[in-house]
């Protein structure tokens, strides 16, 4: 659930990635219907006029910079809140809080990928789909395979950590490692095969 972009920012290749709950990079109608349905839109550059027109400085390697009085507008002019080119309607982020949540063409392209690679390695997508649509699991593959689960909390388990779980307890030669600060648990179903480290992810790598 690559959110916020850290994966890229560290050198991942965007088509790597399944983000699964959202993208802060993208908005999306608050309404998502009609001309609107299923698309989501880059934010970039709204976003960087809204800090500007907070006070922030952006440096050219994208460095915020708080003005020199120290003290933020914490709002922005009116022209820039941000309405959907194609309803009319605002736009929120592309973020998975409701029913409205657009899954945009990229989205499923990402999810196709993710099915797949689950299934090269023996392990059945479950709710994603194979980028053809069909279940391909090679039931021959005996590898290892490694969940690393890291700082995925309980507000959202349905989305990584259940899954998580339940492909380790079916995976026979899987292991599940979770690193997260006061928050690490697994079922005892699979405790055997976990790796629980309560701590800072920084300074656990």
């Amino acid at each position: 659930t690559n959110v916020d972009h850290c994966f890229q920012r560290a050198g991942f290749e965007k088509e790597r990635l399944f983000y699964t709950q959202g993208d802060y990079g993208l908005f999306q109608s608050r309404d998502p219907n009609g001309a609107s349905k299923g698309k989501t839109y880059d934010n970039k550059y709204i976003v960087k006029d809204m800090l500007l027109s907070q006070g922030f400085s952006i440096l050219e390697d994208g460095t915020l910079l708080m003005p020199e009085t120290g003290k933020l507008k914490m709002t922005i002019d009116t022209e820039l809140i941000p309405y959907c080119p194609d309803d009319g309607k605002e736009m929120v982020p592309n973020l998975r809080s409701d029913d409205t949540f657009v899954e945009d063409e990229g989205w499923h392209l990402a999810a196709g990928r993710y099915g797949d690679f689950l299934a090269q390695h023996g392990i059945s997508a479950y709710g994603f789909f194979t980028a053809d649509g069909r279940e391909k699991v090679d039931h021959s593959y005996d590898g290892k395979v490694l969940f690393l689960e890291l700082g995925v909390g309980a507000n959202t388990p349905g989305i990584i950590k259940y899954p998580f779980w339940r492909m380790t307890f079916e995976t026979k030669n899987a292991t599940y490692v979770a690193v997260n600060k006061g928050e690490v648990y697994a079922p005892k179903e699979i405790m055997r095969r976990s790796i629980l480290l309560d701590g800072d992810i920084g300074e656990v790598f």
